[in-house]
């Protein structure tokens, strides 16, 4: 049975169904729908959705993940840079989130998509912060190359937990050192831009480990930080082990800003996009 503190408050659905209603009539991918995102009302009522490209289909097997997986992805919709700049357009969003299933089966993974995505969608939506949240690329520095060179504001990449437990949650492609290097790498490619991870809380981590896993990000110049609190998709997932307070929350925070990041959301609810455009890293990265 969940704790009390997991319950989800209703929000007002009127935007959340305009919004559902766009995507799809476009056949974009969000998210919020394919990771069953507890927060999806809340956001979508804001006018705010975190947009996955790529098609709906990921190439890896992580045990955590809601989202579809085959060894083979779907067809790339080539007018997908256009049909989201539109989307973005219209509903008027200032900080939109990007981010993708992995595409292990396609020569570049996808990389070249995505940068063309984040170009598309600063050209005709000037004023719009993008934020990326990228797969590994499995540590291919070109497929890197290319999102730098499309100038988003902020790339992420979740390390999701910690590193004893990454074995076991992750697929096997993927692996905590490769992640770390991929969020030093691209920090190492373009100093502007800010660089974020993520971490899922409750799979049988300690806090020790947590606290050195925020040192290990800190270490290679992860500037945001978001901890939230797994929750199981399906009896097919990976169980849950610990269900984490909010006052656990609310200290991990304060200490991971006394780590030196520039900005932490922890909280049972949070997810590596949830309120990504928050004031303080709106104002952030328009005054840098």
């Amino acid at each position: 049975m969940l704790p009390d503190w997991l319950a989800i408050k209703p929000a007002n659905t009127e935007r959340y169904g305009e919004i559902k209603d766009t995507i799809n009539s476009l056949g974009l991918h969000t998210v919020c729908v394919e990771a069953h995102c507890p927060n999806i009302t809340e956001c979508w009522s804001a006018g705010t959705a975190t947009f996955m490209i790529l098609g709906g289909t990921c190439t890896r097997g992580c045990r955590f993940c809601a989202v579809q997986k085959r060894a083979i992805g779907e067809g790339i919709d080539m007018l997908e840079p256009t049909k989201l700049a539109s989307v973005i357009k219209k509903w008027g969003l200032d900080y939109v989130v990007l981010t993708s299933v992995c595409r292990d089966d396609l020569p570049d993974q996808g990389s070249g998509h995505f940068a063309a995505c984040v170009r598309e969608i600063k050209k005709v939506c000037a004023n719009t912060l993008v934020e990326v949240l990228i797969p590994d690329f499995r540590g291919d520095t070109s497929c890197l190359q290319r999102i730098v060179d499309a100038k988003p504001d902020v790339i992420g990449h979740n390390i999701e937990t910690v590193e004893r437990l990454n074995p076991i949650i992750r697929d096997r492609r993927a692996n905590y050192s490769q992640s770390l290097k991929v969020l030093q790498k691209s920090k190492q490619l373009d100093r502007r831009i800010y660089t974020k991870s993520a971490m899922m809380l409750g799979v049988g981590e300690t806090e020790d480990e947590i606290i050195r896993a925020l040192q290990d990000l800190r270490a290679n110049g992860v500037d945001f930080v978001a901890i939230g609190q797994y929750l199981r998709p399906s009896q097919h997932h990976y169980e849950v082990k610990e269900y984490v307070t909010p006052e656990k929350f609310e200290r991990l925070r304060k200490r991971a800003l006394e780590l030196g990041f520039l900005y932490v959301a922890a909280g049972p609810f949070v997810r590596s996009s949830y309120k990504a455009g928050e004031y303080f890293v709106k104002r952030l990265i328009q005054n840098k």
